[in-house]
């Protein structure tokens, strides 16, 4: 079971056993609540600050957790209606939308009720998760002279060094000078939008891609015109009709492991998104979010984009965060020229610097002998896991495995599924969703209208082999109650 899902269950009963107790009155102490619900330290401290967040207990450092006085007067209800006019009103001659629309990342990032399968995360579930290896890292770096204070606003010198070798590759592509440190991935790309294109400007995106991009670009008040994808990476022909249709002069592409198909960028195809780039005068966006969730059973990864460009057309991101755990949001950003300069500007006025103590754990983490051993146990699982899906799709909805085992899939965390004609997947969710598998609906990767009703299914947040048969098993049901054919 989750962590958080047994707070949540603790905090359900001693929500109940509140009424024995006076306001004011001590509550039974941790170890009691340990001993007598047989949880962990950490499901006690969660479910305690549930109920403090509520209002119901209070605790005092020291002394313990009691329960709380009662609110004196009910307050006031707000009227909040002005703000409908606030946040929606715009000069005239504004055509950049105030409005952004987070519903596809908040999919993927909202905690499943107790007891729901998550088919639907985009983070390794915390089995998977170098636990033990971050809180010594944490541990060590916390105990590093000048950790805790105003680190250089490019990041620290020593992990600007670890990201150029690591993007740049054995050649040296890059110099620490070429790298800046970032809040994590989302950050790096919300960053490289803004620095590369003004507001109401078109933005060339891969057709599917991630929600969250196309969140970043319509929240920066930028227009997203969709090239396909296909089994080879995105269509490199109509990418060079989208420069000159749309007079865009950037396009953002996930060359590996792409999200939410999988699929890795052809060699031809490389060269050619890079030449195609800079005939039409501009930047490409690398999102390499997925280095390193590359599968044991898979050939060793092509290089980056930026390492086979010496010109300054590739601004590339790059995130420990996937293959570590969601709170270390440590990232980076490498690029050559004056669009440095202003990548460096637009993060210091958002943000001023990634703290300290954070890009300490990250370097510490990274350095560790735990690193590699982590990396291959992740390589080994995640290769486990997708063979244990398709195989469970194989077995319960071989409609849709057929369409899912059609290409190789080398790395990344999840499975793209084409639906029948006419699915609702909106219906074909909420109906998972009841049956207790939480999956994520085909629309929000789309810029516009998709081609055909998708599912994406991530092996990633799963417990085990056993939970993915048993969602699959699950999602077999929600099919069979809307009549989508599975056989």
């Amino acid at each position: 079971m989750h962590e958080r899902s047994s707070g949540a269950e603790l905090a359900a009963i001693l929500r109940e056993e509140l009424e024995r107790y006076s306001p004011g009155e001590k509550l039974p102490s941790s170890r009691a609540l340990i001993e007598r619900h047989r949880v962990s330290p950490v499901t006690v401290s969660r479910a305690l600050a549930a109920l403090a967040a509520e209002g119901l207990v209070v605790t005092r450092p020291g002394a313990g957790a009691f329960r709380a006085e009662p609110r004196r007067t009910a307050p006031r209800p707000a009227d909040t209606s002005w703000q409908e006019i606030a946040l929606s009103a715009e000069p005239a001659g504004d055509q950049v939308p105030r409005s952004v629309d987070a519903t596809g990342v908040l999919a993927t990032l909202a905690a499943p009720a107790t007891g729901v399968i998550e088919l639907n995360s985009g983070y390794l579930h915390s089995g998977l998760q170098p636990e033990r290896a971050l809180a010594a890292a944490l541990a060590r770096a916390g105990r590093r002279p000048g950790a805790w204070g105003r680190p250089p606003v490019d990041g620290v010198a020593a992990l600007r060094s670890w990201f150029a070798r690591e993007i740049g590759g054995p050649g040296g592509a890059l110099a620490p000078s070429d790298v800046l440190i970032t809040a994590g991935g989302q950050s790096a790309l919300t960053a490289a939008l803004r620095a590369l294109a003004p507001p109401g400007a078109p933005v060339l995106v891969e057709s599917p891609t991630y929600p969250g991009l196309l969140a970043v670009a319509r929240a920066s008040g930028l227009r997203p015109v969709p090239v396909p994808v296909d089994d080879d990476g995105v269509r490199t022909d109509l990418l060079a009709d989208a420069f000159r249709a749309s007079g865009a002069r950037l396009f953002v592409c996930q060359p590996l492991f792409q999200n939410p198909t999988g699929a890795v960028l052809a060699a031809g195809r490389r060269r050619e998104v890079l030449r195609t780039a800079r005939a039409a005068g501009a930047f490409v966006v690398e999102d390499d979010f997925a280095r390193l969730l590359g599968h044991a059973d898979a050939p060793p990864p092509p290089p980056t984009l930026i390492a086979d460009d010496p010109d300054g057309t590739v601004v590339h991101v790059r995130s420990l965060t996937k293959a570590t755990s969601p709170g270390l949001r440590v990232g980076a950003l490498a690029a050559r020229g004056p669009v440095l300069d202003r990548l460096r500007a637009i993060q210091v006025v958002d943000s001023f610097f990634v703290p300290g103590p954070l890009q300490e754990t990250a370097l510490e983490l990274v350095g560790a002998p735990a690193w590699p051993r982590h990396l291959r146990q992740v390589s080994s699982v995640l290769a486990a896991r997708r063979q244990a899906v398709l195989g469970a799709l194989e077995r319960e909805l071989p409609a849709l495995a057929a369409a899912a085992g059609r290409r190789p899939l080398l790395g990344g965390c999840s499975l793209w599924l084409r639906l029948p004609d006419g699915t609702d997947e909106a219906a074909l969710t909420g109906a998972a969703l009841r049956a207790g598998v939480a999956v994520a609906a085909g629309r929000p990767y789309f810029a516009a209208e998709p081609p055909a009703p998708h599912l994406r299914l991530s092996f990633a947040g799963a417990a085990g082999t056993g939970e993915l048969d048993e969602g699959i098993r699950r999602l077999r049901a929600a099919c069979e109650e809307l009549g989508v054919a599975v056989a």
